[in-house]
């Protein structure tokens, strides 16, 4: 960790090279790239303990679990967060926007695909269907942990899409058209599923779960959901952490520099006032002030007035969207 002295600035605007023999500084521990083979990306994540009770709640029930909060308050975070702890692999993520549509998130079959193949003398369907985020997490074999979903800002979706959720989350199946049409003979089909090279067998057209997934769905609360879909849910808050909550994020984020860090402590309490004093004005994600303090180490004044403007910019009312 750097003492905090100036630094110098690596682009310095005037058309100069940089000194290739000198390394870039390194970006803060969560914007480097997991090495191969790390299943899940393990950041320090802090809640309170109201809301572990209410994360174990719905672990035990194996309800979907729907997360509301304002932006940056960790609601995707908390997701990781399970699937590290609990050793569930990597998450899967179903990222909703407007388009979205539930067969989407259950599988893809490449219809134009089979039909070259087919042209060639190749009839093999199932190489041409792989499962979505969803049906990935619901064909986990009987021998296998199961899954974490991740149903990322349902908000954005078409106003029926809960409602086309409620039978699969239900249920825990589906079903495959372009499978259940097959003759007996070809009864069973291996697919492939998302995130990987491997395959599941899939008999009759029929993907059913032999353990339901752990279903975490995050909201910002820009919209109602049905009461149908509601009351399949278990429902959790995220508050914005207060300052005491916030020093401990900070710590847990930069535990091997804390002794550095630990010198450059009242510069780093006057970063989170200043953060929660502009948060109150529309907002902020607690990343911008894990953002702040990597600069500070670097030797950066984050609390100069154009860096604070970039780095801590309210996410709304006036500020970015």
């Amino acid at each position: 960790m750097n003492s905090g002295r100036p630094q110098e600035r690596l682009f310095r605007g005037g058309g100069g090279t940089y000194d290739a023999s000198v390394p870039l500084p390194e970006p803060p521990p969560w914007r480097r790239p997991r090495p191969d083979g790390e299943a899940v990306q393990r950041r320090p994540y802090l809640i309170g303990e109201k809301q572990v009770e209410v994360v174990n709640a719905a672990l035990r029930l194996r309800r979907p679990l729907l997360v509301t909060g304002a932006p940056g308050t960790g609601k995707s975070s908390l997701a990781h967060a399970v699937a590290a702890e609990l050793g569930l692999g990597p998450v899967l993520v179903w990222p909703v926007n407007t388009r979205a549509t539930l067969t989407d998130a259950l599988y893809r079959y490449d219809a134009i695909g089979r039909l070259r193949e087919r042209q060639d003398g190749s009839a093999d369907i199932g190489s041409f269907v792989r499962l979505g985020p969803l049906g990935t997490a619901l064909a986990t074999r009987h021998e296998e942990q199961p899954r974490l979903l991740l149903i990322d800002e349902l908000d954005k979706s078409d106003l029926d899409l809960p409602n086309d959720l409620l039978f699969v989350l239900e249920e825990g199946e589906f079903s495959i058209p372009e499978l259940a049409r097959l003759p007996e003979d070809q009864a069973e089909v291996a697919v492939h599923v998302q995130g990987s090279q491997e395959k599941v067998r899939v008999r009759h057209g029929t993907v059913r779960c032999r353990d339901f997934p752990f279903v975490v769905i995050t909201s910002n609360g820009e919209r109602e959901f049905p009461a149908a879909f509601l009351r399949r849910c278990i429902r959790l808050e995220l508050p914005e952490p207060g300052p005491d909550q916030l020093e401990g994020i900070v710590r847990a984020h930069f535990a091997q520099d804390l002794d550095q860090l630990q010198a450059q402590w009242p510069r780093v309490q006057d970063l989170i006032r200043t953060f929660t004093d502009r948060r109150s004005l529309g907002g902020l994600a607690t990343d911008q002030l894990l953002h702040a303090v990597h600069l500070l180490q670097q030797g950066i004044r984050p609390e100069a007035e154009h860096l604070r403007e970039a780095v801590l910019r309210e996410l709304r009312n006036g500020g970015v969207r």
